[in-house]
């Protein structure tokens, strides 16, 4: 990889690492504790949250005409997302033991803690399970594909693309072929490394 881009892609990680910690301290704020993967809040927040809850009734009475006329072809949605969920799993499975990448671990991928949230009614905590789901698909999907591009063809295109995944950095560059030949193996055998980053 070229050593400036490596600077970069660290630089970004280091970035990446102050956002969360600056996350984490806004959770602390709110008096957010994790217990065995569950979200507890402090009584006097959990009842400061509940006072902002929307009643079912009131809620489904002042939702817009657009939104309710749009939730079938919203939740429509979960079939191709539970396919596409149950063919990357199974790829996953059978193909990358076999070309030596360690497997996704789905629980690192997707995550369901805003059912805690006192000031959400059941049909908002139902669309946040909805949309925590496919969020939570798309990343496990985009990390399955990427660690799947890096091992048959870590080549950076002609063209700048948006949101590289975060693997892309190290690709070998657009039209260098003997750098490709060179560093495939290279980049094949990081994917088994412990501790890689996703």
């Amino acid at each position: 990889m070229n050593p400036r881009i490596g600077e970069l892609v660290d630089r970004i990680r280091q970035l990446e690492e102050e956002v969360d910690a600056e996350l984490q301290a806004r959770r602390d704020q709110f008096n957010a504790d994790f217990e065995d993967r569950k979200v507890r809040f402090g009584a006097e927040i959990l009842a400061r949250q509940r006072q902002f809850k929307v009643g079912l009734a009131k809620y489904l009475l002042s939702a817009r005409l657009r939104n309710i006329a749009t939730a079938p072809v919203i939740y429509a949605v979960i079939f191709p997302l539970l396919l596409l969920d149950l063919f990357v799993s199974v790829y996953q499975w059978i193909c990358f033991p076999l070309y030596g990448i360690p497997r996704l671990r789905r629980r690192d991928w997707f995550v369901f803690d805003r059912a805690h949230l006192g000031y959400l009614n059941l049909i908002e905590k139902i669309n946040c399970l909805y949309c925590s789901y496919g969020s939570g698909l798309a990343a496990y999907t985009r990390e399955i594909v990427a660690r799947t591009e890096q091992y048959w063809c870590p080549i950076k295109h002609a063209r700048r693309i948006r949101h590289a995944h975060a693997l892309y950095g190290e690709f070998v560059d657009f039209g260098d072929a003997e750098g490709f030949r060179r560093e495939l193996e290279t980049l094949r055998k990081k994917l088994a490394e412990p501790g890689r980053p996703s």
